[in-house]
């Protein structure tokens, strides 16, 4: 595991641990690992990798970060790089974007 924090190689260490003791595909719960890349867990022989709540919680704090920027500074900077009303409808329908 490269350029991680000393916590995120643990978890590497850990993750190729339990993978070669199993014997059977590990699945990994990685949204709280922000030093751990998808090829790192793969390397250690994670076969599924699960966020769990971190998309989620990445939403509520880009929300609780815009509110806090409107209210202390009353600008709009956090709607830089927003998705377009075009993009975003176009989630919503069976093409996509």
């Amino acid at each position: 595991m490269t350029e991680s924090s000393g916590s995120d190689a643990y978890r590497g260490h850990a993750v190729r641990a339990v993978c070669a003791a199993v014997g059977r595909p590990v699945n990994v719960l990685a949204g709280s690992s922000p030093g751990v890349t998808v090829a790192e867990l793969a390397a250690a022989g994670a076969r599924r990798i699960s966020l769990g709540s971190a998309l989620a919680r990445a939403a509520l704090s880009a929300t609780l970060a815009a509110g806090r920027e409107l209210a202390e500074h009353g600008t709009f900077g956090f709607s830089r790089g927003v998705l377009t009303y075009a993009e975003a409808n176009a989630l919503w329908t069976e093409d996509g974007v």
